[in-house]
């Protein structure tokens, strides 16, 4: 069984660990990232980039490797009930540079910061190998992981083991850490795309022009990506009327794109269900152990918060580790007071998509009549341009501590 003796263990490579890696990579640290997929090429949901995690990936030379990849800018979200536009966000009266929504996908942002990532001497990235436990002292600190992969078990000793897993964490799992579901949303989402043609959108819309309500953005590099809401668990009777009644459903939510559904769709595999729902993990950390992003905290797509509060994460976790390593076997505490900052930015987002779901999502009765506009009301004051931003910055104070950098060491 090979061993690898490294500073941190990230398992994960999405947004959240990734980011993380090469913050602690340019801080001097060693760093391992276990992730269980073979490669990039797969699919992914989260693509909408607010500006805070945009100004973030600019502070640490990523974003323009990433977007010279391809990508969409949305200056506006828009909630629209039959061609009424109920909310506008407009982006543009954000303060600049990064004031538009980014539709860009996944994979470039993880290829740059691999690519960046892989550039120092202390990094290892083990694709295709998945955390099957924990390893622990007498004393029940963490202090590594066994991966499997395709050469065997591995087992990789570090001060610190960051659980960037997704989630559902099999890092957050493995450590006994309580995790409460909150099905704020009460929703699924069918996502599928279409190809753009010359119509690609302009805007990130919600539209309520009939039955539930749908999700559409431009999805690079010529599509248009689509998320139909639907209730929890709702899917499978519906599924079982049939495929010509789903697209049926569809059309009728968006019926601009009713011919494209007609003709593209044609069988269930160009559907996706996934099952929405936000939630906590109760303690974010151990000795010897801390969960980052959706295994510390889960949101719905409402919002597009996602990828943003991944990045945050590390960012803010970047320090407080750091000062883990230098403490040695007493560095939990810098650990709690990250997640107790972080823990307040998170509950302050979590309760903006509650209200957004309300809102955004309700239907029949009537709450689907009302609460559409008493938004539309309400996003004409300067309450909404406070929650505009709360949701496109998060927390401004969050920043890039390149005082911790260290002259790079290439590989």
């Amino acid at each position: 069984m090979t061993e690898t003796h490294t500073d941190f263990c990230v398992v994960g490579g999405g947004p959240a660990g990734l980011t993380l890696a090469l913050l602690l990579l340019r801080s001097g640290a060693r760093v391992t990232v276990l992730e269980k997929l073979r490669s990039l090429d797969r699919e992914y949901r989260g693509e909408i980039l607010q500006p805070g995690g945009q100004a973030l990936l600019h502070g640490l030379g990523v974003l323009r490797g990433a977007r010279e990849r391809g990508c969409y800018e949305h200056r506006r979200f828009l909630l629209e009930e039959r061609g009424r536009i109920l909310i506008n966000g407009d982006y543009g009266r954000l303060p600049g540079p990064f004031n538009c929504l980014l539709s860009i996908p996944q994979r470039h942002i993880l290829e740059e910061l691999l690519g960046q990532c892989s550039a120092h001497a202390g990094f290892e990235y083990l694709a295709s190998t998945r955390c099957s436990a924990l390893i622990e002292d007498t004393r029940q600190r963490v202090r590594g992981v066994i991966g499997r992969g395709p050469d065997g078990d591995r087992i990789v000793r570090a001060h610190c083991v960051v659980g960037a897993d997704g989630r559902y964490s099999k890092v957050r799992q493995l450590a006994g850490l309580p995790y409460d579901r909150l099905d704020a949303f009460d929703q699924d989402v069918l996502w599928f795309k279409l190809p753009a043609g010359d119509d690609l959108p302009r805007d990130v819309r919600i539209f309520r022009a009939g039955g539930n309500p749908a999700l559409a953005y431009a999805s690079y590099p010529d599509g248009i990506q689509i998320g139909w809401t639907l209730p929890h668990k709702g899917y499978r009777e519906l599924a079982a009327r049939g495929l010509g009644h789903v697209k049926e459903q569809l059309s009728r939510a968006v019926p601009e794109q009713a011919g494209r559904i007609e003709a593209e769709i044609t069988s269930f595999r160009d559907l996706s269900l996934l099952d929405v729902f936000s939630g906590t993990a109760r303690e974010w950390v151990r000795p010897g152990l801390l969960l980052i992003g959706d295994s510390a905290h889960t949101h719905g797509p409402i919002g597009a918060q996602g990828i943003n509060l991944a990045i945050q994460d590390a960012v803010a976790a970047h320090p407080a580790l750091m000062s883990s390593l230098r403490s040695g076997d007493d560095g939990t505490e810098p650990l709690r007071e990250y997640v107790t900052s972080r823990g307040r930015d998170v509950r302050r987002i979590m309760k903006i998509q509650r209200m957004q779901s309300k809102v955004m999502l309700s239907t029949g009765g009537l709450s689907s009549a009302a609460r559409p506009r008493v938004a539309a009301a309400v996003s004409r004051t300067p309450v909404y341009r406070t929650v505009l931003n709360q949701l496109a910055f998060g927390n401004r104070a969050i920043a890039i501590r390149r005082d911790l950098f260290q002259p790079a060491v290439r590989s």
